[in-house]
């Protein structure tokens, strides 16, 4: 069987430029440029350094020198399953790569880590306006948790919060 154009890898802190790069193209396409802040000195930090906070995957195409897609995940836990689960902060694949079946092998293969990891369930979150996401993310099986919000407190609420 040929080998398959597409290829999953995990990334190094050699990727951080690579990685910065395919973040900023996920914010513009969810209209938030404006909110990204990461360096990569912080993505070396945070992804590599002593405490990685979580994982990337990148996705190569055969005789592409760049990675084209990435997928950042990291581990929750539920303890209502009393096991741990992954959460995919991001995925993200290059316009003028999509239809190839890119997005769909990443959640594949997330779905295969989880399995091996033994993780009760693959979860993440998408814009409510992302119509496109929503339905492939359908047809994948994804059911949506209508019932719960997400929490965020950041910046000043979160210094408050910590009594700083």
């Amino acid at each position: 069987m040929p080998e398959s154009p597409i290829r999953i890898r995990a990334a190094t802190a050699d990727d951080a430029a690579a990685i910065l790069d395919l973040i900023r193209g996920l914010a513009e396409y969810e209209r938030l440029l404006h909110e990204v802040t990461a360096t990569e000195a912080d993505l070396r930090r945070t992804l590599f350094g002593e405490t990685p906070g979580a994982e990337v995957r990148l996705v190569e195409l055969e005789g592409r020198p760049e990675p084209v897609a990435f997928a950042l995940f990291f581990h929750t836990y539920s303890t209502f399953l009393g096991c741990r689960g992954l959460y995919l902060e991001d995925l993200f694949v290059q316009p003028a790569h999509r239809g190839l079946g890119i997005g769909r092998r990443l959640l594949e293969h997330l779905a295969a880590l989880a399995i091996e990891r033994d993780c009760g369930r693959l979860e993440w979150t998408v814009l409510d306006w992302n119509e496109p996401a929503l339905r492939f993310y359908r047809r994948l099986g994804a059911v949506p948790m209508d019932a719960w919000t997400v929490q965020r407190v950041e910046g000043e609420a979160l210094r408050a919060l910590a009594g700083r």
